[in-house]
C-alpha cells in the first residue's frame, strides 16, 4: 500500500508492552524481530511488484542483497542470510533501469524473464482449472473449447517461423510435444533457442479467460446449454476492438487472421472425429484391410493375379503416399507383418498409425454417400437415415465426450462444411 508503508513491516518494531517491563525502548528484549526479513531469514523472500515498494524500501533492498545485513529501528545491524526474489513487469523494469539514481540497485538485480506458457496441454489447464464443469450454470462446455481458446492464446505469444516449411500451428506443435514431418526434437529446441522473445508478448491468459466468461454468460442468457469453440472465437474476435493493450491496428490484424487459422485447425479436428464416427465400423475396417493386404502381398511377390491397383491407390493417397514411393510402402507393410509372423504375432491395422488413418479415410469416403452426410443439416424423415445418424451421434458422445446436443450441432457444421464442396480430408 504506497499510502501506509512502513519499513518496520520488514525488519520489525518496539513491543510497547515489554517497554514498560524492560524501562527502555532500546532494549533487545522489548523488541520483536518479526519484520518479514528476519522470519525469511535461511530461507527465500518474496516480493510481488517489488518496484511499486516506496524507495526507502528499495534502499533497505541494497543492504539486504549484497551485505545481507538489515537495519532494525534503534539497533546494530542484523545479519541475514536469503534469497529475495521480487516480481514486476517490463515496464516498470524499463523505469527502474532509466533511474540514474537507482544504479546500485540495479547493478545488483539478475533480470530472469518469466515468459508466458508456450505449451498448448499447460495453457488449457489455467482454463480447465478456472472452467471445470461444477463451475458453469445450467451451461457445459463442448470438446475442444479451451483447447481452441488455448490454441489461439499460444500463437499469438510465438514468433513467425524463419523457416518456408513451418508454420505457426506446426511450430505449436512441435512446443506441445508433437510429431511434424521432417523435425525432430533437436530441431525444436533449436526454434526456441532462436526466438529471443518468445513468449514475452502476446495475449495473456486474463484476456481468454474474460471472453469464455462472456460466452458463458451469452449462453446462459440465451438458453443454449452449451458453449462452443466457435462462439469463444467470435468473442475472442470482437474483443480486440477494444482490446485496451494492444493499440497497434497491424497487431490486430494479424491476431484476426490467427483467429481464422485456429478456427480451420478446429474444423479438421471435428472433420476428423465425425470421419472416424462414420467409419467405425470395425468389421467394414478389417474387411477393407484384408483386401489391401491380399493385393499388396500379391503385387510385392510379383504373382499372376488380377491386383486392385485403383483399390490400393486410393488408400495410399489418403495419406500422401506419392505414386514413386507406393512400392517402398508396400514392402514395408509386408516386413512388418513378416517380422510379427516369426514372433507368432498376428497383424492388427490399429497397430499402425498411418494406414489406420489411411483405411478410416477410404471407408469415410466411401460410406458418406451412402448416409448422406450432405443432408444432415436439413430434417431427416426417411426412419433408416435416421438411425444411421443416431449411431453416429452416440459414437461422437461414448468417443469424444458431446453431449447429444453439441454431437449434432457439430455433424450439422461438418455437414455444411461438406454441403459446401469442402472435401479436404485431416
Amino acid at each position: 500500500d504506497e499510502k501506509n508503508q512502513d519499513s518496520t513491516e520488514l525488519t520489525g518494531d518496539m513491543n510497547y508492552r515489554k517497554i514498560a517491563e524492560y524501562g527502555s525502548d532500546s532494549d533487545p528484549r522489548a523488541f520483536n524481530f518479526d519484520g518479514e526479513f528476519n522470519i525469511a531469514n535461511r530461507g527465500m523472500i518474496e516480493f510481488v511488484e517489488v518496484l511499486k515498494l516506496d524507495v526507502a524500501f528499495l534502499y533497505d533492498l541494497l543492504g539486504a542483497s549484497q551485505e545481507h545485513m538489515v537495519k532494525p529501528k534503534k539497533f546494530a545491524q542484523t545479519y541475514i542470510d536469503e534469497v529475495i526474489i521480487g516480481h514486476t513487469n517490463e515496464p516498470e523494469y524499463r523505469k527502474l533501469q532509466n533511474n540514474e539514481f537507482m544504479e546500485a540497485l540495479r547493478d545488483r538485480t539478475i533480470k530472469i524473464d518469466i515468459p508466458y506458457i508456450t505449451k498448448l496441454k499447460e495453457e488449457t489447464k489455467i482454463y480447465s482449472k478456472d472452467f471445470g464443469s461444477k463451475r458453469l450454470r445450467g451451461v457445459t462446455l463442448a470438446p475442444h473449447t479451451l483447447k481452441v481458446a488455448a490454441m489461439w492464446a499460444i500463437l499469438t505469444r510465438l514468433e513467425k517461423p524463419k523457416k518456408a516449411n513451418l508454420t505457426r500451428i506446426q511450430k505449436m506443435k512441435l512446443y506441445d510435444g508433437k510429431s511434424v514431418p521432417s523435425y525432430s526434437e533437436e530441431n525444436t529446441k533449436e526454434l526456441r533457442k532462436e526466438s529471443f522473445r518468445e513468449g514475452l508478448d502476446g495475449v495473456s491468459p486474463r484476456y481468454i479467460q474474460d471472453k469464455i466468461s462472456n460466452a458463458i454468460v451469452s449462453a446462459q442468457q440465451n438458453n443454449s446449454g452449451c458453449v462452443t469453440p466457435l462462439m469463444v472465437i467470435n468473442e475472442l474476435a470482437s474483443g480486440l476492438k477494444h482490446h485496451s493493450l494492444i493499440s497497434d491496428e497491424n497487431k490486430k490484424q494479424e491476431y484476426r487472421e490467427l483467429l481464422d487459422i485456429v478456427k480451420k485447425e478446429y474444423e479438421e479436428i471435428i472433420k476428423t472425429e465425425v470421419q472416424r464416427a462414420v467409419s467405425a465400423d470395425d468389421e467394414g475396417l478389417a474387411r477393407l484391410c484384408a483386401n489391401y493386404i491380399d493385393n499388396i502381398k500379391a503385387y510385392t511377390q510379383n504373382e499372376d493375379v488380377n491386383l486392385d491397383e485403383r483399390l490400393m491407390r486410393s488408400i495410399e493417397e489418403k495419406i500422401e503416399i506419392p505414386e514413386s514411393r507406393k512400392d517402398d510402402f508396400r514392402r514395408e507393410i509386408m516386413n512388418y507383418i513378416g517380422a510379427l509372423s516369426l514372433e507368432d504375432k498376428k497383424f492388427d491395422y490399429k497397430t499402425n498409425e498411418r494406414l489406420h488413418k489411411a483405411l478410416e479415410s477410404k471407408l469415410f469416403e466411401d460410406s458418406k454417400d451412402s448416409i448422406k452426410l450432405t443432408s444432415i443439416a436439413s430434417p431427416v424423415e426417411d426412419s433408416a437415415m435416421t438411425e444411421k445418424i443416431s449411431v453416429i451421434v452416440s459414437r461422437l458422445i461414448k468417443d469424444n465426450g458431446y453431449d447429444e446436443s453439441s454431437a449434432m450441432e457439430v455433424l450439422q457444421y461438418v455437414s455444411g462444411i461438406f454441403a459446401r464442396g469442402d472435401t479436404k480430408e485431416s
